[in-house]
């Protein structure tokens, strides 16, 4: 403005440079501690959990795995729709992806989070603003010095800077790392819930398959003993079945049917959960009408896997941005030992009439910097400050914990997988061999070898064994699932490359 350059103002430029100068140096010192990744109170990898594990007295030994094994390790690299095989479960994950509630508000905690941390950054800038004003007022003759009434006008544009804070000791820089790191967090939040919700939307699929599996056995077998019953009745009323006999065979069609009515309220309790994950109503074709022979790829895991993979994993890497974030929280709390300079500036033009605003000496301006420096607070500074570092020792353990449960999880998954090929095998010749022996049974029989009491109990055994075989074929999918989630996969929806790991985190 032209007022700017009269001489008599000429402090006004000076100090905007000299504020340019302070915001330019503010910020030049930070208190935080610097950050070191704990290290990872794990194995290094999961060979050792085979030691001592053996099936019919054989040591089981980890297979070495190839070059196809070890890019198959990269679980997070593999997308849900190369590791879902059935297009049905890819349709129902894809839906459940775009409609889940509980997705929708991870993904709106975060734009939350950004927001607050654009919040926090601010503050580490100076707010300018712009004022316009304008008063008139009228004093009457009675208190007038003069004697007579009087009228004033007073018009003002003013542009300024309001109390901001030169950040000399990073007070501010660190609540923003800290903001920061809590968006950080959120987002990989959103990425564990992802793929927490891809691994639960396929068990719960597999689940239904499963049970309608189990449901149509329970038919079956109630349809069978049904039809045997019928004509046992009817050899009873001819005198050549017993009574003792046509009971137990009534006995074994009631159990039936009470399978029958269970499994098919858990169908529709089933159904009714893969809906609530999903988000919307599910056509019947989208539905498993028994478990399919291989629904999920099953990982290579190459013996030597090291557990620095665990690393990349969503919900560790959200542990240790909160352990970043309390990193900063100690930063900000040492900064408030020493002073703060806050300055308010502003300069413009004045006039008792509009048209004199901007006429040469009605330029105004006022430059009014305050220092605050901490002298006796009882201690709360230093409680704060000691306040801060305990919630950094408590999320280091939190961390450290986070990365031993990841841990645990993948072994755990490990120990199931490495004897489920011999518990399928041994429970198909379990179930075949039942089989056998009910068909033998039944014939002796007819007849008239054995009494009923023999076929009744090939019969359940037989109808248990099925069973088992059932739901280990269940166990044997949410078992891969199970990996595949644990070690970090689910969040691509295609393939990706394999990364390249450097101290536990992508190589960029």
């Amino acid at each position: 403005m032209q007022t700017l350059t009269d001489n008599k103002t000429t402090f006004l430029p000076r100090s905007v440079m000299a504020l340019a100068l302070a915001t330019a140096l503010a910020g030049c010192a930070n208190l935080a501690p610097d950050y070191v990744q704990p290290a990872a109170p794990v194995p290094a990898n999961w060979l050792h959990l085979m030691d001592g594990m053996q099936v019919d007295g054989k040591q089981i030994v980890a297979a070495a795995g190839d070059k196809a094994a070890a890019n198959n390790a990269d679980a997070d690299n593999i997308g849900w729709r190369q590791f879902f095989l059935d297009p049905r479960l890819q349709q129902v994950i894809a839906m459940s992806l775009e409609n889940n509630r509980d997705l929708r508000v991870a993904a709106l905690n975060i734009e939350k989070a950004r927001a607050q941390y654009r919040i926090t950054d601010a503050d580490r800038y100076p707010a300018i603003s712009a004022t316009g004003s304008g008063t008139a007022s009228r004093t009457p003759a009675q208190v007038s010095s003069s004697g007579r009434a009087t009228v004033s006008h007073q018009q003002s544009v003013t542009a300024g800077i309001s109390s901001y804070e030169l950040d000399f000791f990073g007070r501010l820089k660190n609540l923003s790392d800290a903001a920061l790191e809590t968006y950080q967090y959120q987002v990989e939040t959103r990425r564990s819930t992802h793929i927490s919700m891809v691994a639960e939307v396929a068990t719960a699929w597999l689940t239904l398959a499963s049970d309608r599996e189990l449901l149509k056995l329970a038919q079956d077998t109630l349809q069978s003993q049904s039809r045997t019953y019928e004509l046992s009745q009817r050899s009873h009323d001819i005198g050549t079945v017993s009574g003792v006999d046509l009971a137990s065979q009534e006995a074994t069609v009631e159990s039936a049917r009470a399978d029958v009515a269970q499994y098919t309220a858990q169908v529709a309790q089933d159904i009714n959960a893969l809906r609530l994950l999903v988000g919307a109503d599910l056509d019947e074709a989208l539905l498993p009408q028994g478990l399919p022979q291989t629904a999920s790829v099953l990982l290579a895991m190459p013996s030597d896997l090291p557990s620095e993979v665990l690393l990349r994993r969503p919900d560790v890497l959200a542990a240790e941005h909160t352990l970043k974030s309390a990193n900063a929280d100690i930063g900000a709390a040492r900064a408030a030992f020493f002073p703060s300079i806050t300055l308010t500036a502003n300069g413009g033009t004045a006039s008792s009439t509009l048209g004199g605003l901007f006429k040469p000496g009605s330029a105004s301006w006022s430059f009014a910097p305050s220092i605050n420096l901490p002298i006796f607070n009882a201690g709360s500074l230093r409680a704060s400050l000691d306040s801060a570092k305990i919630t950094r020792d408590i999320d280091v353990a939190n961390y450290e914990k986070a990365v031993q449960t990841a841990f645990r999880e993948v072994a755990d998954a490990l120990a199931v997988r490495a004897t489920l090929d011999q518990r399928l095998q041994a429970q198909s010749r379990v179930a075949a061999a039942n089989e056998k022996s009910y068909r033998l049974s039944e014939a002796r029989y007819r007849n008239g070898i054995d009494s009923y009491l023999t076929t009744l109990v090939s019969q359940r055994s037989l109808y248990s064994a099925q069973q088992t075989l059932i739901s280990l074929r269940l166990t044997e999918q949410s078992n891969r699932i199970t990996l595949y989630k644990v070690l970090g996969g689910g969040w691509n929806e295609q393939s990706q490359p394999p990364q390249a790991v450097v101290d536990g985190k992508n190589a960029s």
